[in-house]
């Protein structure tokens, strides 16, 4: 099973200076692959404008039937209305075709994980999931609840056989599935507030990202592209960024092109 953990990483490879931020562009991007830069990436990236989460909560309505789901391996349960269910796409389809009596309806999901399952269901029922997203006022910007975590380490992590996930990654992935975009725009959005990331986890969660995003649904790969072109003096020194290189894949394909199209834009910049 995997579970949730936040921990804390020596400064040697992280990046608490590096977030996800905004960029001005005027240039249409017909191709994702063939016309990434940085500032195309980040604005590719940039997160969606989202009012206070909570206005997007759900309320039961009286009498709707409880719906009991089966998550993980380990067939931890969970209870919610259908209706509030039903906002999501996938669960529509899964409960119009459950032939049982409303008290006996039952969703089996053996590949979700209960912690990050979790957090969807707290979305579904609050319009957010924790850390929750604060808005400051005086400084006009989106922040995270207690920091990002309530003890004080830097980095929300789920811990998979391919080493640690951000979990907002995770979550992103799973809104996917489940045909939740405001969901996928949130967790986009939380993970550019991140800060003291390990290099290992932003390489292992570009990778899950890869791996579980189709290739039209560039936003979540856009954020990691950027972010480690912005850092890329840091991965430079990587020793995981070298056995990631040298394991190859489409992930560092797209990020050749960034980086290319990065130096072009610089030296179209420069003086003649």
């Amino acid at each position: 099973m995997f579970s949730s953990g936040r921990t804390r990483y020596p400064a040697g490879e992280s990046f608490s200076k590096h977030r996800a931020s905004k960029s001005k562009s005027h240039k249409k991007n017909p191709s994702f692959r063939d016309s990434i830069s940085t500032r195309k990436v980040e604005k590719l990236a940039e997160h969606a404008q989202v009012s206070s989460p909570q206005s997007n909560q759900t309320s039961p309505t009286i009498g709707s039937p409880i719906i009991t789901l089966s998550i993980g391996r380990d067939q931890r349960l969970f209870a919610a209305h259908e209706d509030v269910l039903c906002h999501s796409p996938f669960f529509q389809t899964a409960c119009r075709d459950q032939f049982l009596a409303p008290a006996n309806k039952r969703i089996e999901l053996p590949d979700e994980e209960p912690e990050v399952f979790s957090s969807i269901l707290e979305y579904l029922y609050k319009g957010d999931y924790y850390p929750r997203l604060e808005y400051d006022k005086r400084r006009n910007s989106w922040n995270l609840e207690d920091g990002g975590n309530g003890n004080g380490a830097n980095e929300a992590v789920v811990y998979t056989p391919q080493g640690p996930i951000l979990k907002d990654t995770v979550i992103y992935c799973a809104a996917e599935r489940f045909g939740l975009q405001e969901l996928k725009r949130l967790a986009l959005r939380k993970q550019g507030l991140q800060s003291g990331i390990q290099c290992s986890t932003i390489l292992a969660s570009a990778r899950f990202a890869y791996a579980h995003t189709p290739d039209n649904d560039s936003k979540l790969r856009a954020h990691y592209l950027a972010l480690i072109i912005r850092a890329r003096h840091t991965f430079k020194r990587s020793g995981t960024m070298q056995q990631e290189m040298e394991n190859g894949g489409k992930l560092f394909f797209d990020l050749f092109v960034a980086m290319v199209n990065h130096m072009d834009d610089l030296s179209s910049k420069s003086p003649q």
